[in-house]
């Protein structure tokens, strides 16, 4: 095991080199720069900027510069958010992100596999039908919609919670945030789980266990959803990596001070090296998440082994 984690690592060092050259490159291609603006600088002080920020230096001297930089572990200034550096705008934003996707993700997998598992063992019932018609809504409806409405509904009209805002991390600021982060993701959940949970109730290890006449909680809990959570948990690895650095949509609207709401200004913004080190951030978590999900593999199924 300790080998192939070893190895799972080399493979996500040229992995995460890869990533970041393209989005470096990408983001030099796209027009426009940290410093235009629709009344242009005198070409004067612009030329000054870029060169105290080593912009007027060859494309490839910059990322040269950028990769020693990273490998020093230090992401840059920010361009957008002047007397910043990108570690400090993600020193104070991660912890945001990370709780409203560790709790978004914690809410979906709980209620998303309970809903699923009941669907699936009332196949073609009403409660099936509701749990699949729900899921349904959840999926095609965006955050972008729910957001607002839970915000309307919840926030103004029924004045339960507050709009936006973070509050110094108080919980009834992060209810509406982390509900809408949920929501969708119960959704996929519980019709991943649905349709495994079927198959896996169809197996004839399950059907042997029923004629010894075992329990059905030991059936269900025991010889068939330790079978059929394997293609959740294959789904919560970049569900995970997205939910814990941010939802860009949901901060915004509940002015969330995240990362994923620092990634949108600096999209817009040209701020190239917050946008890189958004990326790189990213990157890291979907690395780190596909390998613990590969580990849980082996302690799920007893058939999977990485010796």
């Amino acid at each position: 095991m300790a080998r192939y984690i070893l190895r799972r690592l080399a493979i996500a060092i040229p992995t995460l080199f890869i990533i970041v050259s393209i989005s470096f490159f990408l983001m030099r291609v796209a027009p426009g720069g940290p410093f235009s603006r629709e009344r242009p600088l005198d070409p004067t002080v612009l030329a000054n900027i870029e060169r105290a920020y080593h912009l007027s230096d060859p494309l490839f001297l910059q990322y040269l510069r950028y990769l020693g930089n990273l490998l020093r572990g230090d992401l840059g200034p920010s361009f957008v958010f002047r007397d910043f550096t990108v570690q400090d705008l993600f020193r104070t934003g991660l912890p945001a992100s990370i709780q409203l996707g560790a709790w978004a993700l914690l809410i979906s997998v709980v209620l998303g596999v309970v809903l699923g598992v009941i669907a699936a063992l009332y196949q073609n019932r009403t409660v099936d039908y509701a749990v699949i018609g729900t899921a349904a809504i959840g999926i095609t409806i965006p955050s972008f919609v729910v957001a607002p409405v839970l915000s309307l509904v919840i926030g103004v009209w029924l004045d339960w919670l507050p709009t936006g805002g973070w509050g110094q991390g108080a919980w009834q600021y992060k209810v509406l945030p982390i509900a809408t982060l949920a929501l969708p993701q119960v959704a996929i959940i519980a019709r991943l789980t649905r349709g495994s949970m079927i198959e896996a109730l169809r197996s004839n290890h399950v059907r042997t266990a029923r004629a010894y006449g075992l329990p059905t909680r030991s059936v269900v809990v025991v010889h068939s959803l330790r079978g059929a959570i394997l293609p959740v948990v294959s789904y919560l690895g970049p569900a995970a990596a997205g939910l814990v650095t941010g939802s860009v949509v949901v901060e915004e609207i509940f002015t969330v001070p995240g990362i994923g709401r620092y990634f949108v200004q600096a999209a817009l913004g040209r701020d190239y090296t917050l946008v890189m080190g958004t990326v790189v951030v990213i990157a890291v978590f979907i690395l780190l998440f596909n390998l613990v999900v590969d580990l849980l593999y082996a302690l799920i199924d007893p058939r999977i082994r990485y010796d």
